[in-house]
């Protein structure tokens, strides 16, 4: 659909909180037309293929990408390497992660070529305590006055600016420098912005306080529109420093266990993750879009096996 719906009318409908519905979105075509964009100036149009062209598979973390539309009010406005997702709302607007500190300036020039100040967005959300994914969060701080949003284990490290002691990858990441934490949320917790809801599920084992956050957004100029729930999911990768080993830390296996199960279970129509290779964003892209309502049970079941494979490892 290509005509352009007036900007108050859209804003009406992302408002409304739609309800998701309860058919996924079957064909490619349909896919397709649900990455169409509908920023709020409607003087822009971007669609996936602009990422595809200029991003591939495993790419470096600070290559700057164009943004396009996930579903609706949600963009991804992250690097070609490392997501940064955009959930735009009428009474403000959320971002989650914030990549390495050099992409501070690309996620910035992101959330601007989609007609949004960056002075708007309310809330800086995250999903796990390493510098290529908070690393910038002191920048954007600075740059847009947002709240700082974290789970109690991840917001020690984001006041200190020092991965913990008990991060399995504590040996090898760098420092950051360190971000006041407005709120700490706890599992489950509900985070509102007028009539968006983002539900906090803790998911650690790739470190102590990873977080994971659903919500649902909606496709226009769909009538009536589209809406889906989307899952912004940790990556759950069971990767250490050289001397580290899972088998001799058992609460961090369980951890990794617990995680995965839940991460099965989540309401998932559209799944993302930090690292857009790690749930293969490119290729389900190129297979004709990203709704799929098993996208999260078959990432839990391939975070599964990566660590079966982990522990087999060290057991030889």
């Amino acid at each position: 659909m290509s005509g352009k719906f007036p900007a108050l009318a859209a804003l009406a409908l992302l408002a409304a909180g739609c309800a998701p519905a309860t058919e996924p979105v079957s064909s490619a075509a349909e896919a397709e037309q649900t990455s169409i964009v509908t920023s709020p100036d409607l003087a822009v149009r971007f669609r996936q293929s602009e990422f595809l062209d200029q991003c591939e598979d495993f790419d470096e973390w600070d290559k700057p990408s164009p943004p396009f539309e996930l579903l609706g009010d949600t963009w991804y406005v992250g690097t070609c390497g490392i997501s940064a997702i955009l959930v735009i709302g009428e009474d403000g607007h959320v971002l989650i992660d914030s990549g390495v500190e050099a992409a501070a300036p690309l996620i910035l020039d992101n959330i601007r070529a989609i007609g949004i100040d960056p002075r708007d967005i309310r809330y800086l959300l995250m999903s796990h305590e390493h510098f290529d994914h908070v690393g910038a969060h002191a920048a954007l701080v600075e740059a847009t006055g947002a709240q700082v949003i974290a789970s109690p284990e991840a917001a020690k490290v984001l006041a200190s600016g020092k991965v913990g002691a008990d991060d399995p990858q504590a040996a090898i990441h760098p420092a950051m420098t360190p971000v006041k934490v407005d709120r700490v949320v706890s599992d489950g917790e509900v985070l509102k912005l007028g009539g968006k809801e983002f539900t906090a599920h803790f998911t650690p084992g790739h470190t102590p306080g990873a977080t994971s956050w659903t919500w649902s957004a909606c496709a226009l100029p769909w009538q009536p529109p589209v809406c889906r729930r989307i899952a912004y999911v940790d990556s759950l990768s069971p990767v250490s420093a050289d001397d580290y080993r899972f088998s001799d830390h058992p609460a961090v296996v369980a951890d990794f266990r617990r995680s995965i199960a839940s991460v099965a279970t989540l309401p998932c129509d559209l799944l993302v993750t930090p690292h857009p290779s790690s749930s293969g964003m490119l290729d389900r892209m190129k297979g004709g879009g990203l709704l799929d309502g098993a996208a999260c049970a078959d990432y839990a079941q391939a975070l599964s096996k990566r660590l079966d494979e982990r522990l087999a490892k060290e057991r030889r």
